[in-house]
């Protein structure tokens, strides 16, 4: 494989400096729809009612998660998307990509972390974040499918990622609420085409991850007393660690 040339390195290393600046877009994202069932979305800080937005310099976007006017925290805990978008760069950085993958790659990550603290927060995954990262990364991919490789492998990632949200929303179908939700089978369009493009191997493979990675977990929650035998996990986050466990290994 050629080595990249510097002004690729140097379109690589924009583009992650980019999603690592929408930290703040990010963090917001978390806080407006980590809200309970029948809410659409939160619109000010729930201690004093102050508008949340990116229009002002709200302290609450940053790092220290506070509102501006009365203090109380607002959202994720202090600097943990901070630390996520830190990561999601980090991986991208390591797995290298060509550029056009990256941008779909990129564009994954940039909803999925929010996907990830909103459903451990209220175990919810809302469709205005995963229709725009299924439907982004799709299309995404196409883009470097037409500027690289040609149709095949990007046939292979529309067919890996249907194939996958139709094993989830099977389940919850066949099984109800011991089932998988249907938003873990919307997320699982995107999972499934971003794995997809390098192989039939990597879908399988995240998926596999996901469900050790939650078994695992609620084995040692179980075995700690802090779930009992019908607590439900989240498991939008394992889907996640799941597939860029399976990035790797790809």
């Amino acid at each position: 494989m050629a080595e990249p040339t510097a002004s690729t390195l140097a379109v690589r290393g924009a583009r992650l400096l980019a999603l690592l600046a929408l930290a703040p877009t990010i963090r917001l994202a978390v806080i407006r729809h980590a809200v309970p069932p029948g809410v659409a979305t939160r619109t000010g800080c729930d201690a004093c009612g102050v508008p949340i937005g990116l229009a002002r310099p709200w302290p609450a976007l940053g790092p220290a998660a506070r509102c501006g006017r009365c203090g109380a925290r607002v959202g994720p805990p202090p600097g943990t998307v901070e630390l996520a978008v830190a990561t999601a760069v980090g991986a991208l950085a390591l797995l290298g990509p060509p550029v056009t993958v990256l941008v779909a790659m990129a564009w994954w990550w940039v909803w999925a972390i929010p996907l990830v603290f909103v459903d451990v927060a209220v175990h919810r995954l809302p469709d205005r974040l995963t229709w725009p990262a299924a439907a982004g990364t799709w299309l995404l991919l196409g883009l470097a499918a037409l500027a690289g490789p040609g149709p095949a492998p990007w046939l292979r990632a529309t067919a890996a990622g249907l194939a996958l949200a139709l094993f989830f929303a099977a389940t919850t179908l066949l099984l109800g609420r011991r089932g998988f939700g249907l938003g873990d089978a919307k997320l699982a369009l995107g999972v499934g085409a971003l794995l997809g493009w390098y192989g039939w191997a990597a879908p399988v493979a995240g998926l596999l991850l996901a469900l050790l990675l939650s078994g695992l977990l609620g084995v040692v929650l179980l075995l700690a007393r802090r779930v009992g035998w019908r607590s439900h996990l989240p498991f939008g986050p394992f889907l996640v660690l799941g597939t860029v466990g399976a990035l790797f290994l790809s």
